[in-house]
């Protein structure tokens, strides 16, 4: 697992900011890093998934200034092109998902269809 790619996923400095906050926060072991993917549900039919994680066997490794980012190869696609961003402002708080590939998205913003 020692391919690091160009990520396909575009993460905001803000978002890269909290998410090394997060993972520091949490000490995990140095293998950890952030995991981006997609799962079946949600009110349009795909939701995102965030965690803290170690590599898979079908990840594709992506690190953007130190963040290890692990995105599993057949989700890719449904993740291609997104931006993740993260807000701290009054009327809103926490990560956000603009997805050029979705063709519906729902109210709350954390699903979509493709």
């Amino acid at each position: 697992f020692e391919s690091i790619t160009q990520c396909i996923v575009n993460i905001t400095p803000t978002a890269l900011a909290e998410f090394k906050r997060l993972i520091a926060e949490k000490q995990p072991e140095a293998e950890h890093g952030l995991r981006l993917g997609v799962k079946g549900g949600g009110c349009a039919g795909f939701s995102y998934v965030l965690g803290i994680d170690t590599v898979k066997p079908d990840d594709e490794i992506f690190e953007i200034n130190g963040l290890k980012v692990f995105i599993n190869k057949a989700h890719q696609l449904y993740l291609a092109g997104i931006e993740v961003d993260y807000l701290d402002g009054l009327n809103a708080r926490g990560f956000t998902f603009n997805n050029p590939n979705a063709h519906k998205t729902c109210g709350c913003g954390s699903s979509f269809s493709a």
